[in-house]
């Protein structure tokens, strides 16, 4: 019948609908995921107030220089410039002009919603509708961060609204069918129920169908975010703070993390290795006595006396007369009153850290039990060494700035994806490194012309047994 042909144009026209919806609803832009993929992908070449050049252009503006062209090229230019440059678009080949040799890195991981939230954050900063405000009149500046929309409620009142139409639309063709019917001829026809339409094999039909979607998308959505935990920032027992050390006062990292030249893990400095610096300055800048107090107690020093003592001979009696003591003499010595209530407050900072309640051992022991951030799977193999003294790879690659956090974050997604991409775009720096003299036929095409560089990937960085053995 022709009303029943219509009505399964009806529940198709519906799905559509709801499918344009969800589509929609993935097109809002999430400026704080643009802000992460930015700092994973873009950060290291692109300066971050949008307005300054680095090592590649300023990037405020960025939508408007390729207003003149189709959407889908600024993707395409974003995932593989070179690919663009080579079949001769004219944007492509103005920039190249500009900046060549200079060679941007692939992002073929990116979809275009990740572009969208990434262009989305760049104009926001750009034009300065996110992050901090700029300063007001008076000198005060409003550090406002401006919260990406949340339309949530907006698509359940459509849906909805839609589902309503649906029903309303679906008695209608019952009625028409109904009509129809009687027309023909056909005394013994009746109108369906509502009850009969909603469970009417199209309709049941649909349902399963899109539920089976949602589900599938949902399972391998979740499947592949498994584990992975990029923004990740625990609270540490020990307030370090990167921005101070990295930063202010350009320790390099290495000479805390020294492991990271020399084996697979980079480790986590001893509190030894605090005390190389801080056996001299025994207050903190920002925190006082607060979190240097805890570093004495691992390292088994006494600030009051500048000796070392045998942390296994010591009561939490005795460590706690000597803290306490330090704590009140730099109170008065730095020209304040002494307040009881903050001594004790530091010193239970002091055992809060150094102990675990879990145990039920309240006795104060030398190490610092870090929160680990970082973590790869028990399956996949990294060996810092061969990064940062072999492939010469600068810590911030990977971590990030770190020298301008407060509290460090894990920075990039580390997963096989952003490994694997890194491996295929990064150049090996052959010259003047031993590690890869071996490569004769390598260093002669370069000689030669022949070659212009060498990736990770063609000496093998691609190979499943690099990683997973």
């Amino acid at each position: 019948m022709t009303y029943k042909s219509l009505m399964h144009r009806l529940l198709l026209a519906v799905c559509l609908v709801f499918a344009s919806m969800a589509v929609n609803a993935q097109d809002a832009v999430d400026l704080d995921a643009g802000k992460s993929l930015f700092q994973a992908n873009c950060a290291s070449c692109h300066a971050k107030d949008m307005k300054s050049k680095l090592t590649g252009p300023a990037l405020g503006g960025v939508e408007e220089r390729w207003s003149a062209y189709p959407r889908e090229d600024l993707y395409s230019w974003i995932r593989n410039s070179q690919a663009m440059i080579s079949t001769g678009h004219p944007k492509a080949k103005e920039l190249w002009a500009e900046w060549g040799p200079v060679v941007m890195t692939n992002f073929l991981n990116l979809k275009d919603q990740d572009i969208e939230n990434i262009l989305g954050y760049i104009d926001g900063v750009y034009t300065g509708t996110y992050g901090a405000k700029p300063a007001a009149a008076g000198g005060e500046t409003a550090a406002v961060a401006e919260a990406p929309k949340d339309n949530t409620a907006l698509f359940a009142i459509l849906a909805l609204t839609l589902a309503a139409l649906a029903l309303v639309l679906a008695r209608i063709m019952s009625n028409l069918n109904y009509i129809n019917e009687l027309k023909a001829g056909n005394m013994d026809a009746r109108r369906r129920t509502l009850k009969e339409v909603v469970t009417s094999r199209g309709v049941v039909g649909f349902l399963v169908f899109a539920l089976l979607v949602l589900g599938g998308y949902t399972t391998v959505n979740n499947a592949i975010s498994l584990g992975r935990q990029q923004g990740y920032a625990p609270e540490q027992p020990i307030k370090f703070s990167h921005a101070t050390h990295a930063g202010l006062q350009k320790i390099d990292c290495q000479y805390c993390h020294d492991g990271a030249r020399r084996s697979k893990q980079s480790v986590i400095p001893a509190s030894n290795t605090c005390m190389n610096c801080h056996k001299a300055i025994k207050v903190g800048s920002q925190y006082g006595t607060a979190e240097l107090t805890k570093i004495f107690a691992s390292a088994g020093y006494d600030p009051n006396t500048d000796k070392y003592f045998d942390a296994d001979t010591m009561s939490n009696e005795d460590l706690e007369r000597i803290y306490k003591k330090w704590i009140a003499d730099t109170q008065v010595s730095s020209g304040g009153s002494l307040d009881e209530e903050k001594i004790e407050s530091e010193w239970q900072g002091v055992v809060d850290a150094l102990t675990d309640p879990a145990t039920g051992d309240n006795n104060i022991y030398g190490p610092i039990e870090w929160v680990r951030i970082h973590n790869l799977p028990d399956h996949a193999y990294f060996n810092h060494a061969q990064h940062v003294t072999v492939g010469k790879v600068a810590c911030q690659t990977c971590h990030g700035p770190v020298e301008e956090m407060e509290v460090v974050y894990q920075y990039s997604p580390l997963s096989m994806g952003w490994c694997v991409n890194c491996h295929r775009e990064t150049e090996v720096k052959f010259a003047d490194n031993d590690y890869y003299k071996s490569y004769h036929l390598y260093h002669k095409q370069i000689q030669t012309g022949e070659r212009t560089k060498v990736t990770v990937e063609d000496i093998g960085g691609l190979e499943c047994q690099k990683c997973h053995y």
